[in-house]
């Protein structure tokens, strides 16, 4: 019998409760070395749902799998009807307030790295530097036969071409890219193989069901061993893919702070969470810090 990955969890009904004071969040900014987590919460601000929050995706969406999606053709032309059009609202979202003040921060020296568990690239975009992906992007495609990548916007221009007059209107976007479609809607749409081998297309995402490779795993442990905090921005570690990272800090007896509006699954393990937006949480932590944050966004993708 096939395993379904976890999607959700069951609040303990003795968590501490959220709070609203920044103090400690801008006391260990301060004192500098801070690894970021970041989850979907902080890119809901740019137009991008989250999975489990307050209207997240989850209550309407079942995120493909990695199992089904290479075992089933038919799962794949799902997914790519899907994706392609998410992506075109993928790639017209900006970063926002919460991005600008991570990438802030590291310009003030306040970080010690930055890991995501976004597939957006707004914090890139926003100027942050040397972000770990842990769960990929959706920038690039791989090939599952030969490993050759390659840029998605290609891809996106291929399947236009191949799907000419297919306009379905979706009924929402999720934080994977995937738009909302029926079956009706996604019809007979033409998915493409590898121009190089022929092989099956998948983009350079972590589905659900899918270990993220051991080596960017590690690079992450080692982030944390550096780091003198930690500060999770946005992610309810419902999976264990960013919970293995709050868990090796507060063993290790470094502090975690966590901004999410709603109770995580690491809450246990912080010293505080902060029940507010990410945007205005952070913002008010840099005026506090006297730190300026840029003005204007710019697009994610350029093509």
């Amino acid at each position: 019998m096939r395993m379904r990955p976890t999607l959700s969890w069951t609040p303990a009904e003795d968590l501490p409760p959220g709070t609203t004071d920044l103090k400690p969040v801008a006391d260990v900014l301060s004192t500098g070395g801070v690894l970021v987590v970041s989850g979907a919460g902080i890119s809901t601000e740019s137009g991008i749902p989250d999975y489990r929050g307050e209207g997240g995706s989850l209550s309407r969406h079942t995120p493909m799998t990695y199992q089904d999606f290479t075992a089933s053709a038919q799962a794949r032309r799902r997914y790519w009807a899907r994706s392609h059009l998410g992506w075109r609202t993928f790639r017209r979202a900006h970063h926002n307030a919460g991005h600008r003040a991570v990438a802030a921060f590291g310009r003030h020296g306040l970080l010690s790295g930055v890991i995501t568990q976004n597939v957006d690239g707004l914090h890139q975009a926003a100027g942050s530097k040397g972000v770990v992906e842990l769960h990929g992007s959706l920038d690039r495609v791989l090939c599952l036969s030969c490993g050759a990548f390659s840029p998605r916007h290609e891809l996106a221009r291929r399947l236009a071409a191949a799907n000419v007059g297919f306009e379905p209107v979706a009924a929402g976007i999720n934080p994977d890219g995937d738009a909302d479609l029926t079956d009706e809607q996604v019809g007979d749409f033409h998915v493409l193989p590898c121009t190089i081998c022929g092989g099956i297309l998948k983009p350079d995402v972590v589905f659900f069901g899918e270990a993220v490779p051991p080596q960017r795993v590690e690079h992450c442990r080692n982030l944390v061993r550096e780091a003198t905090s930690l500060l999770v921005l946005g992610s309810s570690l419902t999976v264990m893919s960013g919970l293995r990272f709050v868990r090796q800090a507060a063993q290790a007896g470094k502090p975690v702070l966590i901004v999410n509006r709603d109770p995580t699954r690491g809450d246990q393990h912080a010293l505080t969470r902060v029940a507010l937006p990410l945007g205005t949480a952070l913002t008010t932590v840099a005026d506090r810090l006297g730190i300026p944050i840029d003005g204007p966004a710019s697009a994610w993708v350029k093509s």
